[in-house]
């Protein structure tokens, strides 16, 4: 009878941390939760962190605020994240640029992949391929041809060094095997004016920026960066069509410190997928040609790896600095 009892308060014992770790997960947030964006209020990302933070919010009963930490490339944010306590009450909006900026830069005080924990994946967003409307190419392979016999002849307009534009037409640039002169301004609405007046002739753009010139006419679109057409642009072709294998996208999701505990992390995960299903706030994501990311934190991690491996080539291919 003792060695039984023995036994079960042996059992008993052992299942107290796998309850507390259950306990914390289910009742996790009981405070106010940062969420880091690493850029200005008004821009993508934090379009993106809002509407998510909006629905964290509504789902688990505690305020998701955005905090803008712009910056480096976003790494002023990520610093944040990565000093801050690993007890699910820092978040950050991960994407494309952590990605790059991974290989960009030479002294970061972090490593991206090993430091912020992947919670879950929210969107892909789409570029797409424009030009002025007087530019003598009406499709990629005319592009192509008209580059070859015209080399470091085309300017190619970015939001930025090393920015997901650059790197996307830097990778364009490689694949097709031509040369164009890179132009770098200081964001995405600078560089449509230009593109517009005639300033400059080509840019790789997300396409919530270049939609509305898309359809008054004001640029030509060529093709899209991802690997599947856009419900908003159906007629235009990927640059996959003509360059086999070429595939670019930015992506945003969110990330935690490491070592933050994995009930959180599920928690967390679980939630943002839920608002992925949501047909309303599904809406909102992708009204701009965006693609949704759901799926498991590990998914998330492997597709972290993959971009940063794919943009580390195409930054020292091309030999990327940062501004």
């Amino acid at each position: 009878m003792l060695s039984r009892r023995v036994f079960l308060a042996s059992l008993a014992l052992s299942a107290l941390p796998v309850l507390s770790r259950v306990a914390r997960g289910q009742t996790y947030p009981t405070r106010p939760v940062r969420l880091i964006v690493g850029f200005t209020p008004g821009s993508a990302p934090d379009i993106v962190a809002r509407l998510m933070g909006q629905w964290l919010s509504g789902r688990l009963g505690q305020q998701f605020l955005v905090e803008n930490r712009p910056g480096a490339g976003g790494n002023i944010g990520t610093e944040v994240v990565v000093r801050a306590p690993a007890d699910g009450y820092t978040l950050l909006l991960v994407g494309a640029p952590n990605a790059i900026s991974a290989t960009l830069y030479d002294k970061l005080s972090f490593n991206f992949l090993r430091d912020i924990a992947p919670v879950a994946g929210i969107e892909r967003t789409r570029l797409v391929l424009v030009v002025h409307p007087s530019f003598p190419a009406t499709t990629v392979p005319e592009f192509i041809a008209y580059a070859k016999a015209n080399p470091r002849k085309i300017t190619m307009a970015s939001p930025g060094n090393g920015s997901s534009p650059h790197v996307s037409g830097e990778l364009f640039k490689m694949m097709a095997g031509i040369d164009m002169i890179h132009v770098p301004y200081r964001g995405g609405g600078q560089v449509m004016a230009d593109l517009i007046a005639g300033q400059v002739q080509v840019s790789f753009i997300g396409l919530t920026v270049a939609i509305e010139h898309i359809r008054s006419g004001k640029v030509r679109p060529l093709a899209v960066t991802t690997e599947t057409r856009s419900d908003v642009l159906p007629d235009i072709p990927t640059v996959g069509d003509f360059v086999p294998g070429y595939e670019a996208s930015a992506f945003w999701g969110i990330g935690a410190p490491r070592n933050t505990p994995a009930e959180i992390i599920d928690r967390l995960n679980k939630e943002i997928n839920a608002g992925l299903s949501d047909p309303k706030l599904r809406a909102r994501l992708v009204e701009g040609g965006g693609t949704l990311l759901a799926g498991l934190p590990a998914d998330f991690g492997r597709f972290i790896g993959d971009e940063t491996e794919k943009w580390a080539k195409v930054i020292k291919f091309a030999g990327i600095r940062p501004d």
